[in-house]
């Protein structure tokens, strides 16, 4: 995926190629410069605040905050990619990474938490230059891993078909249970919020408050249907919860009353909550609203169906999510339309399997 399609506007391209409309009117990000990182993953690396990052590319997208006190990267990204986003931290600034906090159990949000925490220092660290601190053969030094309880109880657990479970050095050091943990870090205060049976049952959403900042994880993929997991817990109600909920954090750009003489009109909107998705482009508070509209639109066509008696197969046949195939729709990979759906349906029916 693109630069400019990522961030879904009109953007300032690094390199050759002149300034690009692309299709949107309020889909742009405000003051967002890319930086292009040229490493084996081709990880692609966009700054939307003086000290907030994405880096993308590395599995699930990974929110970078950077500060004096060190860095707090938002997923860790896959296992075999963990050494680039190391690298691509690294290019940004020369503080440690002190905490990674992760949004899911998913394998692409966690992989690189053995990895990433073990080239971070642990806040409490006194440890000077390449020094580590071992403690009965342990290194105590580890940057944070921090996740929701449900979070470590899934990754302690075998997966789907029979996968093993996480190895134990690749498990959250710090958990919370709680539906809401904050923290103080960068001269900023951070979010974590549980987000209950959404994607699964352990989802967080991470709000960076001065920044403006939502880190979604996989509540959101721009790229595909919501994956309500439910064997892992996760539910179309908690699913639109979610959403909601970050609606409710969101703000819009604007409201502008008029432009200065000699602006440019098609210029990008200024202002604004930047969305993280798990995948994908930036989203902004509108684009939550119509990603959430279009669950509910299809969670109504087929809680209709199923109050007409209809099975899941005559479901799955009648099309529900039609109109946004062309959208978000897969006829093969890990989550097709017919998976979406057949989710939905026994989301609403309380089958589970």
């Amino acid at each position: 995926m693109t630069v400019d399609a990522l961030l879904g506007g009109v953007r300032t391209r690094i390199g050759p190629p002149p300034l690009a409309a692309v299709v949107g009117v309020t889909l742009c990000v405000s003051g967002v410069l890319a930086l292009a990182q040229g490493n084996a993953a081709r990880l692609e690396v966009l700054q939307l605040r003086p000290n907030f990052h994405m880096i993308v590319g590395a599995g699930a997208n990974i929110g970078v905050q950077i500060g004096p006190n060190g860095v707090v990267l938002v997923n860790a990204g896959t296992a075999e990619a963990s050494g680039e986003v190391v690298a691509a931290v690294a290019k940004l600034t020369n503080q440690p990474i002190r905490y990674i906090i992760d949004t899911s159990a998913d394998p692409d949000v966690v992989g690189g938490n053995a990895e990433l925490a073990k080239a971070g220092r642990n806040i409490t660290s006194f440890a000077v230059g390449p020094n580590r601190t071992t403690v009965a053969g342990t290194d105590v030094d580890l940057a944070r891993v921090f996740a929701h309880e449900n979070i470590l109880t899934r990754m302690r657990l075998a997966g789907p078909a029979g996968t093993a479970p996480f190895p134990s050095d690749v498990w959250p050091s710090e958990t919370f249970e709680e539906r809401r943990r904050t923290m103080y870090f960068n001269d900023e205060g951070i979010e974590i919020l549980h987000q209950p049976a959404a994607h699964t049952d352990g989802d967080t959403i991470v709000f960076f408050r001065k920044s403006d900042v939502v880190v979604a994880g996989n509540i959101i993929d721009t790229d595909h249907f919501p994956v309500i997991d439910l064997a892992r817990g996760g539910t179309l109600k908690g699913e639109i919860d979610a959403l909601n909920r970050i609606i409710e954090i969101a703000i819009p750009p604007g409201p502008f009353v008029g432009l200065p003489s000699g602006s440019n009109a098609a210029a990008p909107l200024q202002g604004g909550t930047d969305v993280l998705p798990g995948h994908g482009r930036i989203y902004r508070q509108i684009d939550v609203v119509n990603y959430r509209d279009m669950l509910v639109i299809v969670r109504d066509i087929v809680q209709d169906m199923i109050n007409r008696k209809m099975t899941l197969d005559q479901i799955k046949a009648a099309d529900p999510a039609k109109a946004y195939k062309a959208r978000y729709g897969a006829t093969a990979g890990p989550s097709t339309t017919n998976d979406f759906v057949e989710a939905v349906y026994k989301s609403l029916t309380n089958a589970r399997s």
